[in-house]
């Protein structure tokens, strides 16, 4: 049975550039799989330079369990391998066939699975990596059976893609991804949609439905976990993107991984925004060449509050199912502080766009500041729909006190729950950074 969650604390940053509902096709001849895109990981290759790969072929494996493989999205030729400081893996770059090959796996009756035998098929067919956990925002430990599984089925970041209209056509592929995930969890597989916007995801079968209303970050699976069943200490739950589970849907009933997603390509310097059809680890450029005005512009991989700036010759992140381009802004703005704003977006009312809420803005890369202490109170209360206290939780992640952050909620959040605290933040501190940091620890000593 639906139920409902109403979100009341955050904003809604409206930009100019949201993608029309139009989906073109691209192609890409060079791919990469970045071991970076997963944090924590171990990498370590199973494939030398010049080895030739099909679709789900093992690149490589995390070092702590070899059952987890991270495949090939496409066929074709194993070109470079890119290192970092001390040797660490940053890009496997395969260049792509012009016909795709594919691994077969052995998914033939996979409705009977048990449930270690449907994580032995996603662990070796490269899909296990979709499936993340809570807490510390990583990849899913298989050995683990989570009290729940949730799915956030929209995204309320700024221009982000409209996942109902990108699987209008694959129920079909949900619905199998749905059977999937209950047999992984010993609870319930819940779905949340906007209130009153169930689309696809209404009739799906096997999953609480949930209906969300209110403002940014609502559509944040964290979110969601806190108002539907927090997280307590122990306790484990696992959160995959709907793309991402219906792409398993698709691989149970085919065996052929399937690595294609529906990317949104956003942002005010995007000439024409739209839906682009794409594939996992494509190079940036066959996505956005001609499609963008490159003029004083950032590229990121996501969405503006949590993306990964990228270049011309990056590759689309893992799990990113959004292009963002934006101007890049570093010039300061003369007498800017005394002119009304107009066309400044702003969380308080310091400039007169206030008085035209359904307006949409213009923003650039500036941060109008530098960083400094903690100056201010109550700014990320004001956008931090958590029952926790955010600025005592920062605090005892950067004195490193581990019974403090437990005692604050450190469990149920994830770097992106406070991206909005970032764009509020009066004092510029990247507290994405802080918190990742914080969350590291606790696994550190925690486990």
């Amino acid at each position: 049975m639906a139920a409902s969650v109403k979100i009341r604390k955050g904003v809604d940053i409206k930009l100019k550039g949201s993608a029309d509902q139009s989906i073109e096709a691209t192609s890409s001849t060079t791919f990469a799989v970045k071991p970076t895109d997963f944090h924590g990981l171990n990498p370590k290759l199973e494939l030398k330079v010049g080895a030739e790969v099909k679709v789900g072929t093992a690149l490589f494996h995390d070092k702590y369990n070899n059952n987890m493989k991270f495949v090939a999205p496409v066929s074709g030729e194993l070109v470079d391998i890119v290192r970092g400081e001390k040797r660490r893996i940053l890009e496997v770059r395969i260049l792509a066939d012009k016909e795709m090959k594919y691994e077969s796996f052995a998914t033939s009756g996979w409705e009977s699975f048990s449930s270690d035998q449907l994580k032995e098929v996603l662990l070796q067919s490269g899909n296990w990596p979709s499936i993340r956990q809570r807490p510390y925002d990583v990849v899913a430990d298989p050995a683990d059976t989570p009290k729940a599984i949730f799915v956030s089925a929209f995204d309320s970041a700024p221009m982000a893609p409209d996942y109902g209209f990108i699987l209008k056509d694959r129920q079909a592929d949900l619905q199998a991804g749905v059977e999937a995930m209950s047999k992984l969890t010993s609870g319930k597989v819940h779905i949340s949609t906007r209130t009153g916007d169930n689309g696809v995801f209404g009739s799906l079968k096997g999953a609480v439905l949930h209906q969300v209303s209110g403002p940014h970050p609502a559509g944040n699976v964290g979110v969601q976990i806190h108002h539907i069943d927090p997280i307590n200490k122990g306790e484990k739950v696992w959160v995959i993107n709907p793309q991402d589970l219906a792409a398993i849907g698709k691989f149970l009933k085919s065996g052929q991984f399937d690595s294609q997603r529906v990317v949104a390509l956003t942002g005010s310097k995007v000439n024409a925004p739209k839906y682009l059809s794409a594939t996992i680890g494509s190079q940036v450029e066959a996505l956005v060449s001609g499609k963008i005005d490159n003029n004083d512009a950032r590229i990121i991989s996501g969405n503006v509050l949590t993306g990964e700036r990228v270049s011309m010759e990056g590759y689309l992140g893992f799990y990113n199912h959004q292009i963002s381009v934006i101007p890049e802004d570093e010039n300061p703005e003369f007498f800017g502080w005394i002119a009304p704003g107009f066309d400044k977006f702003s969380l308080s009312r310091t400039f007169f766009s206030w008085l035209t809420p359904g307006k949409t803005y213009d923003l650039g890369t500036s941060l109008h500041g530098e960083e400094r202490a903690f100056v201010m109170s109550g700014q990320y209360e004001k956008v931090f729909p958590f029952d926790i206290y955010p600025v005592y939780l920062l605090k005892a992640m950067l004195t490193k006190d581990i019974e403090g952050m437990e005692n604050l909620g450190v469990y149920e959040v994830a770097p992106e729950d406070f991206a909005l605290c970032e764009f509020a933040c009066t004092s510029k501190i990247d507290l994405q950074d802080i918190v990742r940091s914080g969350l590291d620890l606790v696994k550190q000593e925690c486990g």
